[in-house]
């Protein structure tokens, strides 16, 4: 066993340390590890090349989150908090609840990259979510703010979990048939995407609950804290002249 060619996994450890250009930290790792491998650069170079031109649609992945960092960068979350509040009627409760239904529906016709935390949750359903919550209930602390930016974030896990189950050339469905054959019992993966439905609406109802609940604590916590703020001013108050 050869275990030089892992000094690459070293290489691309040092690179990322020193917080070097993330393309060539990889790509001057691909060499240590194909020189290591005795392979010649330009068995080093096919190598990369055919995995380029294989992986290629990664791409479509890897371009998203600095597409999404140079919208940040330019107010892309400050936008849609001044949208959302602009909106009648618009609560944290109500938008999570649409994103949360949208979100299944489109996963169960396989659209599962519609949303997702990098693309829609960070920059986009967590700060409408705290807009929305602010020009409700008030001003938001850090620590409301960071539970809205979970429950935004458990939103988008719960409705793609529950809806990709529906969508029958999803790998869990597959499974799941792989495993019931192996045990003698056939089942077409139409039924199985079928059975997932019931499971989908319980999940949605439970987690629909669970931001509605979320968001009366809210109101809960608000109220108590001003409630707090004016018992003291009442108190400090100077009793009137007769």
């Amino acid at each position: 066993m050869n275990y030089w060619p892992l000094i690459g996994v070293a290489a691309v450890v040092l690179g990322f340390a020193l917080r070097l250009n993330p393309a060539l930290v990889v790509v001057v790792a691909g060499f240590i590890t194909g020189l290591a491998a005795q392979l010649s650069p330009l068995d080093v170079l096919e190598v990369l090349g055919k995995a380029y031109t294989e992986k290629r649609f990664l791409l479509l992945f890897l371009l998203t989150l600095p597409v999404i960092g140079l919208l940040e960068r330019h107010g892309l979350k400050e936008h849609a908090q001044h949208w959302i509040a602009r909106l009648r009627g618009a609560t944290m409760g109500r938008l999570l609840i649409a994103y949360l239904l949208m979100r299944q529906l489109a996963s169960a016709v396989g659209l599962t990259s519609l949303g997702g935390h990098p693309q829609t949750v960070r920059p986009l359903l967590a700060p409408m979510a705290e807009g929305a919550a602010q020009t409700t209930h008030g001003e938001l602390d850090d620590d409301q703010r960071q539970r809205i930016r979970a429950m935004a974030a458990g939103t988008d896990n719960v409705g793609l979990f529950f809806g990709e189950d529906i969508f029958i050339a999803f790998g869990a469905v597959l499974l799941i048939q792989s495993f019931f054959t192996e045990h003698g019992i056939a089942l077409d993966p139409w039924h199985i995407a079928l059975w997932g439905i019931p499971t989908a609406i319980c999940a949605f109802v439970i987690h629909a609950v669970r931001i509605l609940r979320f968001e009366r604590k809210l109101a809960r916590d608000h109220q108590a804290a001003g409630h707090a703020q004016t018992e003291p001013a009442e108190t400090n108050a100077e009793p009137p002249s007769p």
